[in-house]
């Protein structure tokens, strides 16, 4: 089991800008994605969305009605990244483009394969509870070379070795200084530009 997290943006919520995004975001991962979960938001469930997973083979799932815990990890995500690097206020929905671009070059990249996470390791307490502990800490996509034989979950023209290059390309300290860097260069420019 591993994770990866690419980060997009649309200048509205509605299909029309979401579907080239989704699949652009859907073929950044470096391996093959068999499941797609989403809200119940009419941008996600809709024909067109249906038939890109259906000719990408991936099976889409989503949330239950009023069960906000069916997307812990993606609003936990949203806390821990997107409000962390791009902040609470509005940004005018015309800097989206350029937003994509920050995201597709720096954060991506950095997100993951310079951010550690932790990865839980599950252990059965006396009483036979389930009880997880993090204990494991490393990137997403040196998870992923640990796991044996992760050749066969790769996508086609993506091996062991280009995932190892592009993570030694630039040390975790100066790809995390990178992002930062570049986070304040977009929003100089959009300041400048509102």
């Amino acid at each position: 089991m591993t994770q990866a997290e690419y980060v997009g943006c649309v200048e509205g919520v509605s299909e029309y800008f979401l579907l080239p995004m989704l699949q652009e975001l859907l073929e950044s991962f470096p391996f093959r994605v068999i499941e797609f979960h989403s809200d119940n938001g009419s941008e996600y469930i809709n024909h067109q969305v249906a038939k890109m997973l259906n000719k990408m083979n991936i099976d889409q799932t989503k949330s239950r009605s009023r069960h906000s815990e069916d997307n812990a990890l993606a609003e936990g995500k949203n806390g821990a990244i997107i409000r962390k690097h791009m902040g609470y206020t509005h940004i005018p929905r015309k800097h989206a483009g350029r937003i994509n671009v920050f995201c597709r070059e720096h954060l991506n990249p950095y997100l993951n394969y310079h951010r550690f996470c932790g990865f839980a390791t599950d252990y059965v307490d006396e009483r036979g509870k389930v009880k997880k502990k993090y204990e494991v800490y490393m990137t997403p996509m040196q998870k992923l070379m640990s796991l044996p034989e992760c050749e066969q979950y790769l996508n086609e023209g993506v091996t062991r070795e280009t995932l190892l290059a592009e993570t030694k390309r630039m040390t975790h300290f100066f790809a995390d200084q990178q992002v930062f860097v570049e986070r304040q260069k977009l929003f100089k420019e959009i300041n400048t530009r509102l």
